[in-house]
């Protein structure tokens, strides 16, 4: 008798195979003191021989951010960078434009603002992004040739 050929379940199939992986990838998330990339991340899975690909991370953190479970922010490339976050808190950040090392803002100004343009036009549910970005105090003393902080090598 011939054996018989097993059916490999792909990768990103429905099942507890990939639940698992997804789970990889939150828990690595949560490892992450800063911000972090889909590909920084990816890279640091395979460094601790963790078996997910680029793909998984990417839809991983699509769920983690629908699911109120991840920051986002956009790098100055429009990158999408991700952070954990405890669910149902929602936080703005003052990011680093040189380093990437993120603040959390107390932004209960916006929130109230943003419930009271609600009001005022009558939407609903209304959803917001406030992103500010800047240089932080280390990067602004640690430029080797000497510019203005936020100055490019032209200037």
């Amino acid at each position: 008798m011939g054996r018989r050929k097993r059916e490999r379940t792909p990768p990103d199939a429905p099942g507890p195979r990939p639940a698992r992986r997804r789970e990889a990838v939150s828990r690595l998330l949560t490892g992450c003191g800063e911000f972090v990339s889909a590909r920084q991340l990816h890279a640091l899975a395979v460094l601790q021989e963790v078996d997910v690909s680029l793909t998984t991370v990417y839809r991983a953190l699509n769920e983690l951010e629908e699911q109120g479970c991840a920051d986002v922010v956009l790098d100055g490339n429009g990158e999408r960078l991700y952070r954990p976050r405890t669910a149902g808190e929602h936080r703005h950040y003052l990011l680093c434009r040189d380093c990437g090392v993120s603040r959390v803002l107390d932004a209960a100004v916006v929130e109230t603002w943003t419930e009271r343009v609600g009001e005022e036009t009558g939407f609903a549910a209304l959803e917001h992004l406030v992103q500010l970005s800047g240089i932080c105090g280390p990067c602004q003393s640690t430029d080797p040739a000497g510019r203005a902080p936020g100055a490019t090598a032209g200037e």
